[in-house]
């Protein structure tokens, strides 16, 4: 029976079904099929993961990605954040353009540039028809894995930019304007405020942004198969290849399993760097 009491478990039921059948239980299954193989627990899967060919490099790509695209997307959306708070006419329309990349997914991001920039795409029909380059350049090709790597840090960076944003404009939002206020009377600078006022204030919003895009930029596949296929191997590709090229759903659990582990780590670092004080929330 619902009660005043219990109410609130109700309204709480539904998420907690959810979260149990479409993430707990499919995290659980991934580590059980992960160290087991032939009926035993063992590493095996493990071991073969990381005598795979292609794992060193899927890791170090990964990894790379993660370093690089974060730290940018996060610079990016903390200025964008920053200069909404100075715009006054127009400012839902240019939040309106900013977040529409939210509305693309990974695959279609992945297309879009794509089509900017494949040997027939367009960045390279304005150049060449400027007289810049001579011909068609390839740079999604295995030749030039440095361009293949920039273009789906661009790629990334486009596409998910818009949500660390909203994370950080809505935390910006929350801040007091008195703090601000009162440091500008005291006589500190604009870059004062900011990084004694503005930046330690910011610290939920950062730690939730740099959680959430950081757990989803260890996941990224769709954007690197588009635009490089198996030219760039990431670890959630290797994953694919496993369960569905070789039908071996015991590394391929291997690989997420270890995907999991990374993020995780990469979670703790943050809750730890960025922690607030209790009587600050």
């Amino acid at each position: 029976m619902i009660t005043e009491r219990t109410l609130p478990y109700w309204l709480l039921a539904p998420s907690l079904i959810f979260l149990l059948l479409l993430f707990a239980y499919p995290f659980a299954d991934a580590f059980f099929i992960a160290f087991r193989a032939e009926g035993q627990w063992t590493l095996e899967n493990f071991r073969t993961m990381i005598e795979d060919i292609n794992f060193g490099l899927s890791f170090w790509n990964t990894l790379l990605l993660v370093l690089i695209v974060v730290p940018l997307q996060l610079a990016i959306a903390l200025t964008m954040a920053m200069m909404l708070t100075k715009i006054r006419a127009g400012r839902d329309l240019v939040l309106y353009v900013w977040t529409i990349p939210l509305g693309i997914s990974d695959l279609a991001a992945g297309v879009v540039w794509l089509a900017l920039l494949s040997e027939r795409g367009y960045i390279n029909t304005i150049l060449s028809s400027l007289g810049i380059l001579d011909g068609p350049a390839l740079w999604l090709s295995y030749e030039t894995p440095v361009a293949l790597f920039i273009a789906v840090v661009l790629a990334e960076t486009w596409r998910a930019t818009a949500i660390v944003m909203v994370i950080l404009v809505a935390g910006v939002q929350l801040i007091p304007k008195e703090y601000n206020e009162a440091a500008e009377i005291f006589g500190a600078s604009a870059w004062k405020r900011f990084t004694k006022v503005t930046l330690p204030l910011l610290k939920p919003s950062l730690q939730t942004a740099l959680i959430l895009r950081t757990l989803l930029a260890f996941e990224v596949f769709a954007v690197v198969v588009a635009l490089g296929g198996r030219d760039l191997p990431v670890l959630m590709g290797e994953a694919f290849l496993w369960q569905f090229d070789y039908r071996d759903n015991g590394v391929a659990s291997a690989y997420a399993v270890l995907t999991l582990v990374i993020s995780i780590a990469f979670t703790v670092l943050y809750l730890r760097v960025l922690r607030v004080k209790e009587e600050a929330q």
